[in-house]
């Protein structure tokens, strides 16, 4: 175990150094272990592209099983444990004397001793989603300690373990950084290119919009694209990705970069970001492509206002300007993993002819939202409130009242933050208001609640999706259904008590379960819809209990089950 005072003594010699002289290429090697004791394999990388964020971690697969034993990978304490129903789940924080901190994630359970912390404050909290800050005394742990066991809790698709490692100042770090090995001797696969004209002067083969390039394989490995001719201030985009040794899935890559003419214009690494940043993943890739294909081309430019701080090394931004006439222009693209494979693509542009007429676009019907200035406007009963900068370019959008229903464009321009939408509920005066809420209409007609607040006669909800929003009613309760046991059943030698819970409209907003009126502990899993309660908590006492559930949805119906459980010593 670490000695307090050995624990000192490396953070102040140190935790000074990584502050003040270590950067991001001389990161220590050998300092950190495996958190997993088996071959790593990875079900996703650093950097990779995923909805609304970059992958803050590796996702080491754990052969689709939970419970794999989780290892601190270095001498440390526990300095933060989140409990939540979504995102990393159950997760454990552990700090480093050198500085750094180790995540890790969607675990089943922790290991014995931190079990027990953390549930006696769920206790004395009675709740299960929970945040502790342990101090460095608390939860002293050894390199190689036993701290978790993997699981699949949270916002997880599977079982993994998801692991991270964050400097002194929260930003994530790509741990392959540190010395941590996968086997990777594939190259990247480029899959899809466009090109895009970048603004009202510039064409792509005559026209004023994006076009799909054709990528064609060569017998040396290589990848050129198709000819095509230009004019203007235009940008490329790429969809690529990296397959690892003896896996099927795709992962992110590591670096890219593009020369225009012989010289190099943009690079962008996947080596560290902070979590301000990740959202802008939205400008980084073609938002509207992949709402439309649900493929992710990579723009190599830089869009204006990103704060992305995986950009290298850029030349007017990565944008090429085409304006010479009679001369071919030659672009290309280097992609690497992060074991240093690489995919080359030669690119081939053709001075184009300057347009000689402007193609003005049909905008009938379409509202100018300027994304510096603040935008609010009323839509008969509904009014739509868009601040300032929670889009990152102006747009042109379809804003229009229908029926029962409010149109904010098609989820195909990306929105960085909260826009709101309010709807006057006068003519519901008299019936239950706290039943209703706004809803997000799916295109297959399905409703998505919004969290809503009704202040007066005012129903209002904040969303960052364009869309079609209505205002929907639930009056139904949750339903609770008992799984491995019946109301005066003899629970002697059961292990845990399972219910499932469920809210066919608005959704599960909380729940409470209570033994002869003492709060008891339930765990619940969102994916299969079930609480668990775990009977080696010891709060059943012999003869009979009452045991009580109350769950509510995300409009203040509630259902409460009650049974009675048999038990002896």
């Amino acid at each position: 175990m670490v000695t307090r005072l050995s624990f000192i003594i490396l953070a102040v010699l140190l935790f000074p150094r990584f502050g003040e002289s270590q950067t991001i290429k001389n990161l220590p090697q050998d300092y950190f272990i495996n958190p997993l004791d088996i071959n790593l394999r990875l079900s996703g990388s650093f950097g990779e592209l995923r909805s609304n964020h970059f992958h803050s971690g590796l996702d080491i697969k754990t052969n689709q099983v939970t419970g794999l034993p989780v290892y601190a990978v270095a001498n440390g304490y526990v300095s933060r444990i989140k409990i939540q129903t979504y995102g990393y789940g159950k997760a454990l924080y552990i700090t480093h004397p050198n500085g750094y901190v180790s995540v890790y994630a969607h675990l089943s359970k922790f290991s014995p001793r931190i079990e027990a912390y953390v549930k006696k404050l769920q206790y004395a909290k009675e709740t299960y989603e929970i945040e502790l800050f342990p101090n460095d005394l608390e939860l002293r742990l050894d390199q190689g300690e036993v701290v978790a066991y993997s699981g699949n809790t949270g916002g997880s698709g599977g079982p993994h373990l998801h692991f991270e490692i964050r400097d002194s100042a929260e930003r994530i770090i790509n741990p392959l950084l540190f010395g941590i090995d996968i086997a990777d001797s594939k190259k990247p696969l480029v899959k899809q290119m466009m090109a895009y004209p970048l603004d009202e002067n510039s064409t792509i083969n005559g026209k004023r919009e994006p076009f799909q390039l054709r990528v064609i394989p060569q017998k040396n490995g290589t990848f050129k694209v198709e000819p095509f001719k230009a004019y203007g201030t235009i940008g490329i985009g790429v969809n690529t990705s990296d397959q690892m040794d003896y896996e099927r899935n795709q992962n992110g890559i590591y670096s890219l970069t593009t020369h225009f003419n012989g010289s190099k214009n943009f690079e962008m690494t996947f080596d560290r970001f902070s979590f301000d940043e990740t959202r802008h993943i939205n400008q980084l890739i073609d938002y509207k492509f992949f709402k439309e294909h649900k493929s992710r081309i990579s723009r190599l430019y830089v869009p204006e206002g990103s704060p992305l701080s995986i950009y290298r090394n850029t030349k007017d931004g990565g944008k090429l300007n085409i304006t010479e006439p009679n001369t071919t222009h030659t672009y290309k693209i280097e992609i690497c993993d992060f074991k240093n494979n690489s995919s080359v693509v030669h690119v081939e542009i053709v001075n184009d002819d300057i347009p000689l007429e402007k193609q003005v676009p049909d905008n009938t019907g379409l509202t100018y939202v300027n994304h510096n200035i603040s935008f609010n406007e009323n839509y008969g009963k509904y009014s739509l409130s868009i601040p300032s900068g929670a889009l990152y370019e102006n747009a042109l959008i379809e804003i229009k009242e229908s029926g029962d229903k409010l149109i904010v464009g098609k989820d195909e321009i990306p929105v960085h933050k909260n826009m709101y939408i309010s709807y006057d509920m006068s003519s519901k005066t008299g019936d239950n208001m706290k039943q209703y809420y706004i809803a997000e209409v799916q295109p297959w007609g399905a409703l998505y609640h919004i969290d809503s607040k009704l202040k007066g006669t005012t129903l209002s909800a904040g969303t960052r999706n364009f869309g079609t929003y209505t205002v929907a009613k639930d009056d139904l309760a949750p339903t609770i259904a008992p799984l491995n046991f019946k109301d005066k059943s003899w629970i002697s030698n059961a292990k845990t008590l399972k219910l499932q819970i469920d809210d066919r409209q608005s959704g599960i907003n909380g729940y409470r379960a209570t033994l002869n009126g003492n709060f008891i502990l339930m765990e619940y899993e969102y994916k299969d819809k079930m609480l668990t309660h775990d009977l080696a908590d010891n709060v059943v006492t012999d003869g009979e209990n009452l045991l009580k559930v109350i769950v509510t949805d995300n409009v203040g119906n509630s259902t409460t089950f009650e049974a009675v459980l048999n038990f002896k010593s």
